[in-house]
């Protein structure tokens, strides 16, 4: 199974973006997309943005990790 967590991009240098995951920053790789642009939000998996949302579908997907992750700390 594979998972993608969404972030924000922060800065954009050449194939490279800053993302903000909730606070974490990480270097993501841009070479699978075209035309992402700071302030988009992009799906992410090993270290590759995948895909471009909006951010409506970017804050539901947090939410729900929110959630789940809430769910695992309470076990």
């Amino acid at each position: 199974m594979c998972l993608a967590i969404p972030g924000k991009v922060l800065k954009i240098d050449e194939q490279v973006a800053t993302v903000d995951f909730g606070g974490a920053r990480r270097d993501v790789r841009l070479d699978l997309l075209e035309n992402v642009r700071k302030d988009d939000y992009v799906l992410v998996h090993a270290g590759y943005a995948i895909q471009v949302i909006d951010e409506t579908d970017a804050k539901e997907i947090l939410s729900f990790w929110e959630e789940v992750t809430r769910g695992v700390a309470s076990a």
